[in-house]
């Protein structure tokens, strides 16, 4: 099998696919430009070779690669929910008085999805990405790890990031809320969640209130994980089916304040007394659980600063400053209202 030498930077170039994939350039070209002009015997024995050097295709030529780029890529699981766009507001503010634009991803909570646009992005030669979660694909890792430029990864905190990392322990979040109901006398606690195999920050915080549960000697639920979205219309639902389904649940840690929101809402409706028949709890301190009766007992993760952190973190490095840390835990706030 033939080789090509590696460029001074380390880049891989189209050259090295085709050398391990034993085929001329041209047809490396065609086949990632024109799939359906090669056979798929053919195309496939270039994917691997593609996949296995982590090969991200440079759409910006010559002396603009070079040269650089002034966008940022950030790539969150949803521009939709409120808690995301928060962080990338973060992230503007800090942008707009550096000179840099951002350019979003969304990956809808799919990790392949995620792999494409990270591929995408790179391949425009950007100075530095930020990405939430610390969770990727194998190629996707790969793919950050050899990009040499810097990369944050946010929403969690993490012992080892691919580059930098800010975020908050979804762990310690969930057995900080376990002990809050534990101390108000809950003891038949469940978790409710969306897509919880996806979304598996929610799953930490589950993890973490089912630790609490089992050094307390409480008895432990699986999570009820919802296949639909998260959203407020999912959490009323939600709670009249654990109640018909668990009778003795007394309290419910939502994965979020969306549901738990939209859970309190449908209590009102049906006259389900809230904290008296159950209490309810969420994650995120969206403004919206302060407004609802009761109020609602939720975590508040500041994803503004995570943001701003983020941003600064990478500004510096783009001007060859150290930032203070590479890790930073930002931390979270569990305000105790009238729902437990």
């Amino acid at each position: 099998m033939r080789t090509a030498k590696l460029t001074t930077d380390g880049t891989i170039t189209l050259k090295h696919v085709a050398a391990l994939a034993g085929v001329s350039p041209i047809t490396v070209s065609r086949a990632l430009n024109k799939p359906d002009t090669v056979s798929d015997k053919l195309r496939e024995k270039i994917e691997r070779a593609v996949e296995q050097l982590g090969y991200v295709q440079n759409h910006v030529a010559g002396a603009l690669a070079s040269a650089g780029s002034n966008v940022i890529p950030v790539i969150v699981p949803s521009l939709s929910n409120t808690v995301f766009v928060e962080v990338v507001a973060g992230i503007q503010e800090i942008a707009q008085k550096t000179g840099y634009q951002l350019m979003l991803g969304n990956t809808d909570y799919d990790l392949d999805q995620e792999c494409a646009l990270v591929s995408t992005f790179l391949g425009w030669s950007p100075p530095g990405l930020i990405i939430a979660g610390m969770k990727h694909l194998e190629r996707t890792h790969t793919l950050l790890k050899r990009y040499g430029k810097p990369v944050v990864e946010v929403m969690e905190y993490g012992a080892h990031p691919i580059d930098m990392n800010v975020g908050l322990s979804h762990y310690q979040a969930g057995e900080a809320m376990a002990k809050h109901l534990i101390e108000r006398g809950y003891k038949q606690i469940v978790f409710v969640g969306c897509q919880l195999t996806a979304d598996y920050r929610a799953w930490q915080r589950y993890k973490g209130m089912d630790r609490v549960l089992a050094k307390a000697g409480l008895t432990r639920r699986p999570p009820v994980a919802l296949e639909q979205t998260s959203h407020v219309q999912v959490g009323g639902p939600a709670l009249i089916d654990v109640l018909a389904t668990q009778p003795d649940v007394d309290a419910i840690f939502f994965a979020n304040d969306d549901l738990a929101v939209g859970a309190i809402l449908r209590a009102q409706r049906d006259g389900i007394a809230i904290p008296g028949r159950v209490a309810i709890a969420g994650f995120n301190g969206l403004g919206l659980a302060e407004l609802v009766m009761p109020a609602l007992t939720t975590i508040v993760s500041p994803r503004m600063e995570i943001g701003r952190i983020a941003a600064q973190q990478l500004f510096d490095r783009l001007a060859s400053r150290s930032p203070r840390r590479r890790r930073v835990d930002v931390s979270f706030e569990l305000i105790a209202r009238q729902s437990t």
